[in-house]
């Protein structure tokens, strides 16, 4: 049997990981980790695949493989017409590794459970993905890909997490907790635990995230944008202090600064070419919260003006760091010129 785990949302993938390493445990972690090999597809080779797959498992029933970023590796090599790889490792070796671990797949022994992760999506012409969907018909192959949620199922998300838990939570209160603590689904099962433990037998509310739930640093940058968009420089400053104030490093400051300034340039421009929100989530890997946020924000600038807000920013980062300002003054300057634009 084998398995691909593949898709750009981390958390359930890791999620799944973890829980085929808990079904082959099945309460002995020293036998289970003895019967564990994880390698980095990058750097293995076809010899070291077959090898540790065709191991018998010791004193126990099955072995796990487990490999990363070897399919993504590997489909680098496909439509490439000569040359090389980024590595100087000739696309002719690849495109054989490919072809042999298309043709060994179908052997795997029973004891084996092989496991590819990969941290991208896999397009569907990739060999691998549709041998394994082949495969799955006789019940010899898994897959699984793991999406970013948009921002409805990420709040479906949110309550089904929370009723797992024998917990509710509103629907207001979700949009708040993704406001307040971003998209990164790590980050909200944590916000959902300590929320059902406040509100106990009564359903969360938009108050209780309010009170309770910690902002992420990249909220309060949207927040500081949203303020130099609307020319409230005064209102800007102050959330800049704020920051700095929880003793958020200046030139980190500077450095979200800028990449939500790259971001709305990039928004601005794939919306130019009328791109829709979720075409541009998916060609600029970024969460579709995140894009409509920014096109929102993007409205308050023309693309002028955003490109002069990026070369406001670059040499603020150079006045710091080569001492000629000092770092809270110069972005102190640098926000009141961007909400001057």
């Amino acid at each position: 049997m084998f398995y691909i785990l593949h898709g750009e949302e981390e958390f359930a993938r890791s999620k799944e990981l973890a829980g085929l390493r808990a079904q082959l445990a099945e309460g002995d972690e020293a036998m289970a980790q003895l019967n564990t090999t994880v390698f980095d597809g990058r750097r293995l080779t076809m010899g070291e695949l077959r090898h540790a797959c065709d191991t018998v498992p010791f004193l126990y029933e099955r072995r796990l493989v487990i490999v990363h970023g070897l399919l993504s590796w590997l489909a680098q090599a496909r439509g490439s017409k000569g040359g090389g790889t980024q590595k100087g490792e000739p696309v002719a070796s690849r495109r054989a590794f490919l072809e042999e671990l298309a043709g060994y797949l179908p052997r795997l022994p029973e004891t084996t459970r092989l496991v590819f992760v990969e941290e991208e999506a896999l397009k569907p012409s990739h060999p691998i993905l549709k041998l394994a969907q082949e495969q799955h018909k006789a019940g010899k192959a898994h897959i699984k890909e793991y999406k970013q949620p948009r921002e409805g199922p990420l709040f479906n998300w949110i309550q089904e997490q929370a009723r797992d838990r024998g917990g509710d939570i509103s629907w207001d209160a979700c949009r708040k907790m993704v406001e307040l603590a971003g998209e990164d689904l790590r980050q909200l099962e944590l916000e959902i635990d300590k929320l059902l433990l406040y509100a106990g037998d009564r359903q969360v509310t938009e108050a209780d995230v309010e009170s309770l739930t910690s902002r992420t640093r990249g909220a309060d940058v949207f927040e500081l944008v949203d303020c130099v968009g609307r020319r409230q420089a005064d209102e800007a400053l102050r959330h800049l202090h704020q920051l700095l104030d929880e003793n958020e490093p200046p030139l980190r400051l500077l450095a979200m600064l800028a990449r939500q300034i790259r971001i709305l340039i990039q928004v601005s421009e794939l919306r130019a070419r009328r791109m829709s929100q979720s075409q541009i989530a998916k060609q600029l890997k970024l969460h579709p919260y995140v894009v409509k946020k920014g096109a929102a924000q993007a409205l308050n600038f023309t693309l002028d003006q955003l490109e002069r807000a990026h070369s406001l920013v670059v040499d603020t980062d150079w006045k710091i760091k080569t001492g000629d300002m000092e770092d809270v003054l110069a972005l102190d300057m640098l926000v009141v010129q961007l909400a001057r634009l």
